[in-house]
Protein backbone atom coordinates (compact mmCIF):
# COMPACT_ATOMS: atom_id res chain seq x y z
CA UNK A 1 0.00 0.00 0.00
CA UNK A 2 1.35 3.42 -0.96
CA UNK A 3 2.44 5.58 1.95
CA UNK A 4 0.27 8.65 2.39
CA UNK A 5 1.76 12.11 2.19
CA UNK A 6 1.69 13.82 5.61
CA UNK A 7 -0.38 16.65 4.15
CA UNK A 8 -3.28 14.20 3.80
CA UNK A 9 -3.46 13.90 7.60
CA UNK A 10 -3.82 17.64 8.25
CA UNK A 11 -6.87 18.58 10.32
CA UNK A 12 -8.27 21.77 8.83
CA UNK A 13 -9.65 23.22 12.09
CA UNK A 14 -6.26 22.80 13.80
CA UNK A 15 -4.56 24.31 10.75
CA UNK A 16 -6.87 27.35 10.95
CA UNK A 17 -6.26 27.71 14.69
CA UNK A 18 -2.50 27.78 14.15
CA UNK A 19 -2.92 30.26 11.28
CA UNK A 20 -4.86 32.47 13.68
CA UNK A 21 -2.13 32.35 16.35
CA UNK A 22 0.51 33.19 13.75
CA UNK A 23 -1.26 36.47 12.89
CA UNK A 24 0.15 37.92 16.12
CA UNK A 25 3.75 38.72 15.25
CA UNK A 26 6.28 41.58 15.26
CA UNK A 27 4.38 44.77 16.17
CA UNK A 28 0.89 43.21 15.90
CA UNK A 29 -0.23 42.58 19.45
CA UNK A 30 -4.03 42.89 19.11
CA UNK A 31 -6.53 42.05 16.36
CA UNK A 32 -10.30 42.20 16.07
CA UNK A 33 -12.63 39.55 14.66
CA UNK A 34 -13.21 41.46 11.41
CA UNK A 35 -9.50 41.85 10.73
CA UNK A 36 -8.81 38.20 11.58
CA UNK A 37 -11.65 37.15 9.27
CA UNK A 38 -10.06 39.10 6.40
CA UNK A 39 -6.57 37.80 7.09
CA UNK A 40 -7.63 34.17 7.40
CA UNK A 41 -10.27 34.37 4.65
CA UNK A 42 -12.74 32.72 7.02
CA UNK A 43 -16.32 33.62 7.96
CA UNK A 44 -16.63 35.60 11.21
CA UNK A 45 -18.57 32.75 12.83
CA UNK A 46 -15.68 30.38 12.21
CA UNK A 47 -13.24 32.93 13.63
CA UNK A 48 -15.44 33.33 16.74
CA UNK A 49 -15.38 29.58 17.30
CA UNK A 50 -11.61 29.40 16.90
CA UNK A 51 -11.13 32.31 19.30
CA UNK A 52 -13.51 30.80 21.87
CA UNK A 53 -11.64 27.49 21.78
CA UNK A 54 -8.21 29.08 22.08
CA UNK A 55 -9.44 31.46 24.79
CA UNK A 56 -10.80 28.55 26.85
CA UNK A 57 -7.32 27.01 26.89
CA UNK A 58 -5.46 30.26 27.64
CA UNK A 59 -3.78 30.67 24.25
CA UNK A 60 -5.83 33.75 23.39
CA UNK A 61 -7.34 36.42 25.62
CA UNK A 62 -9.67 39.34 24.99
CA UNK A 63 -8.86 42.91 25.89
CA UNK A 64 -12.06 43.94 27.67
CA UNK A 65 -11.46 47.63 26.83
CA UNK A 66 -10.88 47.36 23.06
CA UNK A 67 -12.69 44.00 22.65
CA UNK A 68 -9.79 42.91 20.43
CA UNK A 69 -7.90 39.69 20.98
CA UNK A 70 -4.26 39.06 21.89
CA UNK A 71 -2.01 36.12 22.73
CA UNK A 72 -2.61 34.54 26.12
CA UNK A 73 -0.11 33.47 28.76
CA UNK A 74 -0.21 29.85 27.60
CA UNK A 75 1.70 30.81 24.44
CA UNK A 76 4.45 32.34 26.58
CA UNK A 77 4.62 29.18 28.70
CA UNK A 78 5.03 27.06 25.57
CA UNK A 79 7.76 29.34 24.25
CA UNK A 80 9.62 29.26 27.55
CA UNK A 81 9.39 25.46 27.65
CA UNK A 82 10.81 25.25 24.13
CA UNK A 83 13.72 27.51 25.04
CA UNK A 84 14.51 25.62 28.24
CA UNK A 85 14.52 22.31 26.41
CA UNK A 86 16.95 23.42 23.77
CA UNK A 87 20.45 22.12 24.47
CA UNK A 88 21.90 25.21 22.86
CA UNK A 89 20.25 27.44 25.43
CA UNK A 90 21.20 25.28 28.39
CA UNK A 91 24.83 25.16 27.38
CA UNK A 92 25.16 28.77 26.27
CA UNK A 93 23.70 30.62 29.26
CA UNK A 94 26.71 30.26 31.61
CA UNK A 95 29.06 31.14 28.74
CA UNK A 96 27.06 34.30 27.96
CA UNK A 97 27.27 35.26 31.63
CA UNK A 98 31.04 34.70 31.57
CA UNK A 99 31.34 36.75 28.38
CA UNK A 100 29.53 39.72 29.92
CA UNK A 101 31.64 39.45 33.07
CA UNK A 102 34.75 39.86 30.91
CA UNK A 103 33.74 42.90 28.85
CA UNK A 104 30.49 44.25 30.36
CA UNK A 105 28.73 44.42 27.00
CA UNK A 106 25.43 42.76 26.04
CA UNK A 107 25.81 39.17 24.78
CA UNK A 108 23.34 37.13 22.73
CA UNK A 109 22.92 33.64 21.39
CA UNK A 110 21.02 33.46 18.10
CA UNK A 111 19.86 31.06 15.41
CA UNK A 112 19.11 31.43 11.72
CA UNK A 113 15.44 30.99 10.85
CA UNK A 114 14.61 31.23 7.15
CA UNK A 115 15.85 34.71 6.08
CA UNK A 116 16.05 36.06 9.60
CA UNK A 117 18.14 35.89 12.72
CA UNK A 118 16.29 35.15 15.96
CA UNK A 119 17.89 36.03 19.30
CA UNK A 120 17.06 33.27 21.78
CA UNK A 121 18.75 34.54 24.92
CA UNK A 122 20.57 37.61 26.20
CA UNK A 123 22.70 38.68 29.14
CA UNK A 124 22.78 42.44 29.45
CA UNK A 125 25.49 44.87 30.43
CA UNK A 126 24.87 46.95 33.55
CA UNK A 127 26.08 50.10 31.81
CA UNK A 128 23.50 52.85 31.37
CA UNK A 129 24.01 53.25 27.62
CA UNK A 130 23.10 49.92 26.07
CA UNK A 131 21.34 48.32 23.13
CA UNK A 132 17.69 47.38 23.71
CA UNK A 133 17.47 43.54 23.84
CA UNK A 134 15.53 41.93 21.01
CA UNK A 135 15.00 38.41 22.29
CA UNK A 136 12.41 36.59 20.19
CA UNK A 137 12.43 39.21 17.43
CA UNK A 138 13.23 38.34 13.83
CA UNK A 139 15.87 40.58 12.29
CA UNK A 140 17.30 40.48 8.75
CA UNK A 141 20.26 38.11 8.74
CA UNK A 142 22.34 39.94 6.13
CA UNK A 143 22.90 43.04 8.27
CA UNK A 144 23.55 41.42 11.66
CA UNK A 145 26.80 39.90 12.88
CA UNK A 146 25.04 36.77 14.15
CA UNK A 147 23.32 36.35 10.79
CA UNK A 148 26.33 36.98 8.59
CA UNK A 149 28.55 34.53 10.45
CA UNK A 150 26.00 31.76 9.85
CA UNK A 151 25.48 32.71 6.21
CA UNK A 152 29.21 32.89 5.56
CA UNK A 153 29.57 29.13 5.29
CA UNK A 154 26.76 28.68 2.77
CA UNK A 155 27.66 27.89 -0.83
CA UNK A 156 26.70 30.17 -3.75
CA UNK A 157 23.64 28.12 -4.60
CA UNK A 158 22.32 28.33 -1.04
CA UNK A 159 22.90 32.08 -0.98
CA UNK A 160 21.08 32.52 -4.30
CA UNK A 161 18.10 30.71 -2.77
CA UNK A 162 18.47 32.70 0.43
CA UNK A 163 18.43 36.01 -1.45
CA UNK A 164 16.62 35.61 -4.78
CA UNK A 165 16.57 39.38 -5.22
CA UNK A 166 19.84 41.10 -6.17
CA UNK A 167 18.97 44.28 -4.27
CA UNK A 168 18.53 44.07 -0.50
CA UNK A 169 16.70 46.53 1.73
CA UNK A 170 18.83 49.28 3.27
CA UNK A 171 18.34 49.99 6.98
CA UNK A 172 21.21 52.48 7.31
CA UNK A 173 23.75 54.00 4.89
CA UNK A 174 26.11 51.17 5.96
CA UNK A 175 23.80 48.29 5.00
CA UNK A 176 25.21 46.08 2.25
CA UNK A 177 22.39 46.10 -0.30
CA UNK A 178 24.04 44.41 -3.29
CA UNK A 179 23.93 40.60 -3.17
CA UNK A 180 27.25 40.19 -4.99
CA UNK A 181 29.01 42.62 -2.64
CA UNK A 182 27.49 40.76 0.29
CA UNK A 183 28.80 37.42 -1.04
CA UNK A 184 32.33 38.86 -1.23
CA UNK A 185 31.97 40.17 2.31
CA UNK A 186 30.79 36.75 3.51
CA UNK A 187 33.88 35.08 2.01
CA UNK A 188 36.06 37.34 4.14
CA UNK A 189 33.88 36.55 7.17
CA UNK A 190 34.34 32.80 6.61
CA UNK A 191 38.12 33.18 6.34
CA UNK A 192 38.45 35.21 9.54
CA UNK A 193 35.92 33.20 11.56
CA UNK A 194 33.89 36.16 12.84
CA UNK A 195 31.49 38.78 11.48
CA UNK A 196 31.00 42.44 12.26
CA UNK A 197 27.85 44.52 11.95
CA UNK A 198 29.23 48.00 11.45
CA UNK A 199 26.07 50.06 12.05
CA UNK A 200 24.38 48.09 9.25
CA UNK A 201 21.05 47.56 11.01
CA UNK A 202 21.00 50.45 13.50
CA UNK A 203 23.06 53.62 13.37
CA UNK A 204 25.29 53.96 16.40
CA UNK A 205 25.33 50.21 17.10
CA UNK A 206 28.11 47.74 16.31
CA UNK A 207 28.15 43.98 16.85
CA UNK A 208 30.57 41.09 16.51
CA UNK A 209 29.52 37.46 16.13
CA UNK A 210 31.16 34.02 15.99
CA UNK A 211 29.71 30.62 14.98
CA UNK A 212 28.47 27.84 17.27
CA UNK A 213 28.94 24.30 15.92
CA UNK A 214 27.57 20.98 17.14
CA UNK A 215 29.21 17.54 17.27
CA UNK A 216 28.65 17.09 13.51
CA UNK A 217 30.62 20.34 12.89
CA UNK A 218 27.44 21.93 11.56
CA UNK A 219 26.84 25.59 12.41
CA UNK A 220 23.68 25.76 14.51
CA UNK A 221 23.85 29.29 15.93
CA UNK A 222 26.01 32.22 16.86
CA UNK A 223 27.25 34.21 19.84
CA UNK A 224 27.33 37.96 19.45
CA UNK A 225 28.26 41.04 21.42
CA UNK A 226 26.39 44.27 20.79
CA UNK A 227 26.87 47.83 21.96
CA UNK A 228 27.16 51.51 21.07
CA UNK A 229 29.78 52.38 18.47
CA UNK A 230 31.51 54.77 20.86
CA UNK A 231 32.53 51.77 23.01
CA UNK A 232 33.01 49.32 20.13
CA UNK A 233 36.05 51.04 18.64
CA UNK A 234 38.20 49.23 16.06
CA UNK A 235 41.03 48.92 18.58
CA UNK A 236 38.82 47.44 21.29
CA UNK A 237 37.17 45.10 18.80
CA UNK A 238 40.53 43.74 17.62
CA UNK A 239 42.22 43.47 21.00
CA UNK A 240 39.34 42.44 23.27
CA UNK A 241 35.87 41.82 21.85
CA UNK A 242 36.63 39.64 18.81
CA UNK A 243 38.90 37.24 20.78
CA UNK A 244 36.31 37.03 23.58
CA UNK A 245 33.34 36.27 21.32
CA UNK A 246 35.34 33.65 19.40
CA UNK A 247 36.38 32.03 22.69
CA UNK A 248 32.76 32.00 23.90
CA UNK A 249 31.50 30.44 20.65
CA UNK A 250 34.19 27.76 20.82
CA UNK A 251 33.33 27.01 24.45
CA UNK A 252 29.63 26.50 23.65
CA UNK A 253 30.53 24.41 20.61
CA UNK A 254 32.71 22.13 22.72
CA UNK A 255 29.88 21.71 25.24
CA UNK A 256 27.75 20.52 22.32
CA UNK A 257 30.35 17.92 21.35
CA UNK A 258 32.30 19.82 18.71
CA UNK A 259 35.99 18.97 18.30
CA UNK A 260 38.43 20.69 15.99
Amino acid sequence: MAKKDKSEYIIQAVDHALDLLEQFHDEIDELGVTELSKRLKLHKNNVFRLLATLESRGYIEQNRVTENYRLGLKTLELGQTFIKQMGLLRQSRPVLEWLVSQCNETAYVAILKELSIVYLDVVETDLTVRVVPRVGSRLPAYCTAAGKIQMAYMNDEELETFFPSKELKAFTPNTITDRDVLKKNLKVVAEQGYAIDNEELDLGVRCVGAPIRDYTRRIIGAVSLSGPSMRFTDERMDKELIPLVKQAAEEISMKLGYHK
